[in-house]
């Protein structure tokens, strides 16, 4: 075996490989700097947008959904609930909560006030306006 695969052969693979991956990894880096700017929507950045985020980091919703798959799998994903849903049903189903349904996970009552509730909206509204490539690929999340 040590007459077929030397030293030398394997010194070739390891900086052939390490080259190789170099360069993809630069083309990678290429293709995303180029793309990036055309998904940006900083521009729909709002205060509302912010406020509804705060509400959303300060109350752990990603303890229990997930937002563009990241999160917990405890409760549906949210990240295109707006478009699936609409604003109306959202601050109506938080205002519902809990369901008291027997055999249902439940969501707590947070008692958000009118402008939380259209805040929170905002910032899933903005979170479904995000380019991300037709993820999910199942429109219930």
């Amino acid at each position: 075996m040590s007459g077929i695969f030397t030293k030398a052969m394997a010194r070739n693979i390891f900086y052939g490989g390490t080259v190789f991956f170099f360069l993809l990894f630069l083309a990678l880096t290429f293709n995303t700097t180029r793309e990036l700017p055309q998904r940006d929507n900083r521009a729909k950045l709002t205060p509302a947008v912010a406020a509804g985020k705060k509400l959303w980091e300060t109350n752990n919703c990603i303890g229990c959904h997930t937002l563009l798959g990241e999160g917990a799998y405890f409760a549906p994903e949210l990240g295109n609930v707006y478009k699936r849903r609409g604003p109306e049903f959202i601050k109506a189903w938080i205002k519902a909560q809990p369901t008291g349904v027997p055999g249902r996970r439940q969501m707590p009552q947070f008692h958000f006030s009118d402008a939380d509730l259209d805040n929170l909206v905002e910032f899933l509204k903005y979170s479904s306006e995000i380019n991300t490539s037709n993820w999910p690929p199942n429109i219930e999340g």
